[in-house]
Order: structure tokens, then sequence, then C-alpha cells
């Protein structure tokens, strides 16, 4: 078989989505639109660049680069494992998967406790039942399309088209006045609001998986699984930009009603129970179990996939356990504390990832440049991570100094006249190598 019916398709499509469209998804774009109030869509059209185009991007990036490992080498090998490693640590039991857990806990047990419930003992007791779940469902990989995309994936659409259409019928208010940095610098907001999703780096990773359910539907060949994926990764594109939109849209709406909050779970929580009272507490805990669970499944899986190549003694179960462990031991430290943990993480690895996209896309250009993608990258790298340090008060004054007058520093984007600048030199270095020789 050298492609996938029309069907299989669809379904690999929903896959792939349901595996992006975990803990941070539900909660960033009903917030963003709270926020932004007016300027929703135009802080929409920046979240969409970094929770979107750029992860749809790595998905065909790495598709048509014949794998992460392989495309981060053309920066260095030594590069290729650090890096990898760290994406992998990030969206595997470091953050994002103990953010599925805390985020579900928070949405779909939280608000159903009686007055007086031990939390701090409740907490760790979903964590291990949630995980189990998680766990038993990984134990397949080549799996994931049945359960995701056929079943899990559709319960969680039709859920969240049911309180858009309530949303449409019975509207809360009317967009209000933008609040914080969206009122200033709505689109590059929302842009960097964007990272905290993770999929961008979980894209240069869930290209593997979705491989591997392509060659279990029958496509056999190669370059015909590539395009596969790529088809894939549009329509999990598509499906994405509808359901954030719909999220925004409904946030937004609750932006001139007066409410203090300080996350989008709160949004939604707000909402819901406008347009159903405590049944929308319910359908809410309802749909962010689904969506974390998805997520969690895919990137215990991934994670996984890619240990058991890295240690091939260690089986592919034996990690899925051991990850599953770790993440019930780090999703009780609570979900504002796994949020703040990421974000500088994310801001270091995040403008990497992009680079690195972008560059793999334009590869066909920039090949015959043999300095590109270490000085590209190299230099991205290192004002990303002297930003970070910069801004927790890790690193000297002076050195924080010079990086504030980078240009674009205020709106946290001083990575990007960086990487272009080192991006035309290293064409430059490249020629004048070539001739030299």
């Amino acid at each position: 078989m050298k492609q996938l019916s029309r069907k299989n398709l669809i379904l690999v499509g929903l896959t792939l989505f349901s595996m992006f469209f975990g803990a941070g998804n539900l909660i960033f774009p009903p917030f963003l639109g709270q926020m932004a109030g007016k300027y929703v869509w135009i802080a929409m059209a920046g979240f969409a660049v970094t929770a979107i185009g750029f992860p749809i991007l790595g998905v065909i990036a790495v598709a048509k680069s014949g794998g992460l490992d392989t495309l981060a080498k053309r920066v260095h090998p030594i590069f290729a494992f650090i890096f990898t490693l760290l994406i992998y640590i990030s969206i595997g039991p470091a953050l994002a998967i103990p953010r599925t857990a805390g985020t579900s806990f928070e949405m779909a047990v939280l608000p159903f406790l009686w007055e007086g419930a031990n939390v701090t003992v409740i907490r760790p007791l979903y964590s291990c039942v949630f995980f189990l779940i998680a766990f038993l469902v990984s134990l397949k990989p080549e799996k994931l399309t049945d359960l995701l995309g056929k079943f899990l994936t559709p319960c969680l659409l039709c859920l969240i088209a049911i309180i858009f259409l309530l949303c449409l019928y019975r509207p809360m208010g009317s967009y209000g006045v933008a609040m914080g940095q969206y009122a200033k610098n709505p689109f590059t907001t929302g842009f960097l609001e964007g990272y905290q999703t993770m999929d961008t780096i979980a894209a240069l990773n869930f290209g593997l998986l979705i491989a591997i359910n392509i060659k279990a539907r029958g496509v056999q060949d190669e370059d015909c699984v590539v395009k596969e994926t790529m088809k894939s990764g549009v329509i999990a594109g598509v499906v994405l930009i509808c359901v954030y939109a719909a999220l925004a849209h409904m946030g937004a709406l609750t932006s001139g009603q007066g409410y203090v909050v300080t996350n989008g779970a709160e949004t939604l929580t707000i909402l819901v129970k406008f347009l159903l009272g405590n049944f929308g507490l319910i359908v809410l805990g309802i749909i962010f179990f689904i969506a974390c669970l998805n997520t969690c499944v895919g990137l215990l899986c991934c994670c996984s996939e890619y240990f058991s190549g890295l240690i091939p003694k260690i089986p592919y179960r034996i990690w899925v356990l051991l990850f599953t462990v770790v993440s019930i031991l780090i999703s009780n430290l609570g979900l504002s504390k796994i949020l703040r943990i990421s974000a500088p993480v994310l801001q270091m690895i995040y403008p990497v990832a992009i680079v690195l996209i972008v560059l793999a896309l334009i590869d066909p250009v920039i090949k015959r440049f043999c300095y590109v993608y270490p000085v590209t990258i190299g230099v991205t790298a290192i004002v990303s991570i002297v930003s970070v340090l910069s801004e927790t008060n890790m690193m000297i004054t002076q050195v924080g100094t010079v990086i504030q007058q980078i240009p674009f520093y205020s709106v946290g984007l001083v990575w990007f006249l960086p990487a272009v600048i080192s991006f035309v030199i290293s064409i430059l270095i490249s020629l004048v190598w070539k001739h030299s020789r």
C-alpha cells in the first residue's frame, strides 16, 4: 500500500491532534481570550504561529529529514544528543507528562471534593489511577489510532463543540478591554504564550510515533510514510486552529465581566457554570480528563520509544513503567509549581527548536553552506540561555545589561535578530571557506 485510505488518514490526523491537544492546549487559549479581550484575534494570530504553525512544520521537517536525531546531527552529533535528550526530558517525565495529571486533577476532581477533604492524600491517589490507565494504553503504541483517533478524540471534539454552540446561543457578554501585556503587544504576547503548549518541541518527536501507526495500517515504503505523516500533520493543524479559535472566543466573552482569573482553567469554569450550572463542571471535567489522558499516552509512548532505542538493553515496557512512576511523583508538586518551572526551560529550548525547523524546511537551498546549521543554532542557543539566566537573576548584571540592549528583548524575542544575523554570516563564512579550498 502506497497511501492511507481517506478514512485512515483522517483517523491518523485526529490521533496526532489528540497527542498535541492536552493540558496546556485547553488552559492557554481561553486565558488568552480573557486577557486579550477586544484584541483576541490579534493575540490569537501570534499564538497560532507557535502553537499551531511551528508544531505542524516541525512534524513535516522531521518527517522530511528522516528523524529528529538525523536533523539535529546537521548541527553536530554532540548537539544532537544533548538537544534530543533535553526535549524528551522536557516533554516527558520532567514537565509535560506530570502536567497532564496535575491539570486533569484540578479540573476533573478538585471541584467535586467535599469541604475539608484531604487534598494531599487524594491527589496522589488520583495520580496513581490516572497514570495506571495511561500506562496500560501506552504498552501498545501501534494501537493509538484505534483508541485516540476512533473514540476519545471524537468524544472530546463533540463536548467542546457543544459548549461553543451554547456560547453562540447564550453569550456571556461581549469582548472587554485587553489587560496586561495583551494591551501593549497582543501579537507577541500571544506568540510567547504559545511556547507553554510545548507543541513545537513535542512535534519533533511525534512524527516517529505517527509513522509507527501509519506503518501499522499497511504503508511500508519510507517515502510514502513521510508523505502520509505530512498529510496527517495538515489535518491535525486544521482541527487545532478550529478548536483554539473556539476556546479563545469563549474566553474573550468573559473578559468584560469583571472576573479576576489566574489561568484558563478558571476562565472555563466560570463560563460552563454560567451556561450549564454545576452540570457544566462535570462536562468540563470530562473534557480535561480526555484531553490530558490523550497527550499523556502520546508522550509516554514517544519518550519510551526514544530511550528504548538509546539504551536497547532496557525494553520499551520498562521505560514506560519508569516514566510513569517518575511522573506520578513530580505531578504531586501541583500544577502552579510545574508551570512556573516549565516557563524558563521552554524559553531556552523553544527558540532553538523554531530555528532548527526553519532551517530544515529550507535545507535544499542551504545544505551547500556547511556552517549554517552549527553557527545559527549555536548563536540562538547561547542568546536564549543567557537571556533566561539574566531574567532569573542567575547571571552577572553586566551580561544581563548587554542582553537587554538587543532589539526585541522587551517582547521576549531577543533571539530573533541574532539568529538572522548569524544565519547571514554563516553563509558568508561557508562561501569563503569553500572558495579557499
